[in-house]
């Protein structure tokens, strides 16, 4: 008997879908177009990863809509790998969020601040007890 997905699990792998796409169509524009978007577009999801061009963002891209696909089926190893990226991503808004912090720049701290704590709903989220559950019947 299949499980059914959960309505959050749905909401997260939307999410990772949704960034892969973005992160995909940027850096295949770039890589087509140089010059028309700047580096900088991939800047709130790759924090400074963007610094190496448009292969990047078809990396991060990639892997995004693969971890999305794999939430959606219900995969195990998908589930820890969005808890992963999701760890790292918080790790890498750090440098960020306490520079806004320290120049007093509401706006960036907001927005640094928002992506923070999105990124520790979904770790928290995906380590809940039945959404662990629904996974390990798959």
């Amino acid at each position: 008997m299949p499980v059914e997905r959960p309505a959050g699990v749905t909401a997260v792998a939307a999410a990772y879908f949704l960034s892969g796409a973005y992160l995909l169509v940027v850096g295949l524009i770039m890589l087509v177009r140089p010059g028309v978007i700047s580096m900088a577009a991939g800047a709130p999801l790759l924090g400074g990863l963007e610094l190496a061009g448009p292969y990047m963002f078809l990396l991060a891209g990639g892997v995004c809509v693969i971890v999305a696909l794999g939430l959606w089926w219900l995969h195990r190893w998908a589930r820890w790998l969005a808890i992963l990226i999701a760890i790292i991503s918080v790790i890498m808004l750090l440098p960020s969020v306490s520079s806004a912090l320290l120049d007093f720049r509401i706006a960036r701290l907001a927005w640094g601040g928002l992506g923070t704590i999105l990124r520790v709903l979904i770790v928290w989220y995906l380590l809940q007890e039945p959404v662990h559950n629904s996974f390990n019947a798959n």
